[in-house]
């Protein structure tokens, strides 16, 4: 305390005496201690002015806040979406008419000798809707959107006329793959039938994974799932790494090594799963899937096996996208008030 009285006394001493500044000395000026400094380019701004400038400006704009943001936001780029991510959604919904994939009064080994050759059972054309059909009316609008970009891209590309013959190749080289793969599968195929269909770079794709796969049960094969109300045309089904399997073949441009890559590939299997469970014409029951993606240059297929716990997670699913596409039918049927 008394060092800052004593001050205050000499402070007070010195009142009226005029004490001048001693002037600044630039450090930049002096070429005998730093040398040249380079000038600085905000001491070329005029200080006073720019202050003005930023008073001026902000006492005309009001005070800008998050909620004033937000409500500038609306005006620009419309409200904020609070829609949840589909991923979320979907667990978050359960099946309002819960019925089960597998069927407790079957076995689930076949009964059906190899010598009897598989099933064939020819698809009819009747009032059912099939599972691709099903798929399709029920897509996310992101799947939706995804597909109508690429369809855009691709006409752009190749003009109207070239994507309508790009994709009647597609759905030919797929129909060809198809019919490659029962003819290899069926008990009489003999050994010069199946060298010539190695030439196809899809079967190449695929040879490591039929020489995984015995007791082939159905080719091309229909079902019909009454309950339920749908009706589909199964690959084939056969025993892969010993347990049997409800098969689909894909065919693909691009590798597609996880099982999230296949899209709604699942669902359509586990839909075919829970068909030939209930169908008359199977005698046993099918606890796994399997898609397999074949590629065109010969490269390895990828293989997605699909277990009795992921199948029965998928047919959750299934059952979502038929309630779903049946409250669509419903609204359809119902008639606009005049």
């Amino acid at each position: 305390m008394k060092p800052f009285l004593t001050t205050c006394r000499l402070l007070r001493s010195l009142n009226g005496v005029s004490v001048k500044p001693s002037p600044l000395v630039s450090l930049s000026t002096s070429s005998c201690l730093c040398g040249q400094k380079k000038k600085n380019s905000y001491e070329a701004v005029d200080q006073a002015k720019y202050s003005r400038l930023v008073r001026s400006v902000l006492s005309r704009a009001p005070v800008q806040t998050p909620e004033s943001l937000f409500e500038e936001d609306d005006v620009l780029y419309g409200p904020v979406s609070k829609r949840k991510a589909p991923g979320q959604e979907q667990q978050a919904r359960v099946p309002q008419n819960w019925f089960p994939i597998f069927n407790e009064e079957r076995n689930v080994k076949p009964h059906t000798s190899v010598s009897s050759g598989p099933l064939k059972i020819p698809l009819q054309r009747d009032a059912l809707p099939s599972v691709t059909r099903i798929l399709q009316q029920t897509m996310t609008p992101e799947q939706s959107f995804f597909l109508e970009r690429w369809k855009q891209r691709m006409v752009l590309e190749l003009g109207e006329d070239g994507f309508a013959e790009y994709t009647s190749n597609i759905f030919l080289q797929g129909k060809q793959f198809h019919e490659a793969l029962e003819s290899i599968l069926s008990p009489q195929e003999n050994l010069k039938g199946r060298e010539e269909h190695l030439q196809c770079g899809y079967i190449k794709s695929v040879q490591h994974i039929l020489n995984e796969i015995s007791g082939v049960q159905a080719l091309e094969s229909a079902v019909k799932h009454e309950a339920l109300k749908y009706a589909g045309l199964l690959d084939c089904v056969a025993e892969y790494q010993g347990k049997l399997c409800v098969i689909d073949w894909k065919t693909s441009e691009k590798p597609k090594p996880f099982i999230r890559n296949t899209y709604d590939n699942p669902l359509q299997v586990v839909a075919y799963m829970g068909a030939v469970n209930h169908d008359s014409h199977y005698s046993f029951q099918v606890q796994c899937g399997l898609i397999v993606v074949a590629y065109k240059d010969g490269s390895p297929a990828h293989p997605h096996f699909m277990d009795e716990e992921l199948c029965s997670k998928y047919w959750a699913k299934w059952l979502l996208r038929l309630e779903e596409y049946a409250e669509k039918q419903k609204n359809q049927s119902i008639p606009e008030p005049d």
